[in-house]
């Protein structure tokens, strides 16, 4: 036996030794994944029975799948031979570095810890927040998702949204629609208000109660404007805003009473 059949003994060993613990570790992930689904599936029946919200269901499934698969990266390296205890401490020190770095990222998992306790709003409500307005979709770790009046998916950091200011349009169940109609200065402001507000009470969307109303909101440069202000539940809200436009237009016409337009003088001088 020369030295070159012992290196290339101790090279098979090396590379046996090594492929068993790799394919232990690919065993364990997995085995060790599939765990996590039915641990996943037994908690979301066992929240399901208990009438958990669906928002906080959503959120603490995502939290525990994440806490489940970083303990499994940790067995499965583990078994290849990393050492798990200063794995441990290369994880925290890793973590305090990262910690620092991604200070957002915190912002928005406790943005969102701070949702699930008060519960601004729930999965299913229509929201305006950040600028957006949206139903909302899902409620993650670190984001939240809302689905947007054309069908957009707009996805909002929960730091930002637990910090700004937050419109929930479904808590109520009704919603105000507001709008403005003009007319001429020589239209008669009695008969005007009448129009308009047997378009509202005629309109089968708009609610009885809270009682719709016909106001003067302003003189304008060359028109009377009418704030017209009819009520509806949060569902029928885009039907009645483009219904009662649509009515307002034909009732006037029907009246004879102007809807007037911005005039414009041009005054081009010769020479």
């Amino acid at each position: 036996m020369n030295l070159e059949n012992i290196d290339t003994e101790k090279w098979l060993q090396l590379g046996l030794d090594y492929g068993l613990k790799i394919l232990g570790a690919i065993a364990i992930w997995i085995i060790g994944s599939w765990v996590i689904k039915k641990i996943l599936k037994t908690s979301k029946n066992l929240m399901s029975k208990q009438n958990y919200d669906e928002s906080l269901q959503k959120f603490l499934l995502n939290l525990l799948g994440w806490i489940l698969k970083i303990i499994l990266i940790v067995v499965v390296l583990g078994t290849v031979g990393v050492e798990t205890t200063s794995f441990a401490a290369i994880l925290a020190a890793a973590g305090l570095a990262i910690g620092l770095a991604l200070q957002g990222s915190l912002g928005n998992f406790a943005g969102g810890v701070l949702i699930m306790i008060f519960k601004p709003f729930k999965i299913g409500d229509l929201i305006e927040a950040q600028g957006e307005i949206g139903v909302v979709k899902e409620i993650e770790i670190f984001t939240t998702k809302l689905t947007g009046l054309s069908n957009r998916e707009i996805i909002i950091p929960n730091g930002s949204l637990s910090n700004g200011n937050i419109i929930n349009y479904t808590t109520e169940g009704t919603r105000r629609v507001d709008l403005t109609f003009g007319v001429g200065y020589d239209s008669d402001i009695k008969k005007t208000k009448e129009v308009l507000m047997n378009v509202l009470t005629s309109h089968p969307k708009v609610l009885k109660e809270p009682a719709p109303s016909v106001n003067v909101s302003e003189l304008a440069d060359s028109s009377i404007n009418f704030a017209v202000r009819p009520w509806s539940t949060t569902d029928d809200y885009w039907a009645v805003y483009f219904g009662i436009t649509e009515d307002v237009k034909e009732a006037l016409d029907a009246a004879g009473i102007e809807i007037p337009y911005p005039h414009q003088v041009e005054i081009q001088k010769k020479g």
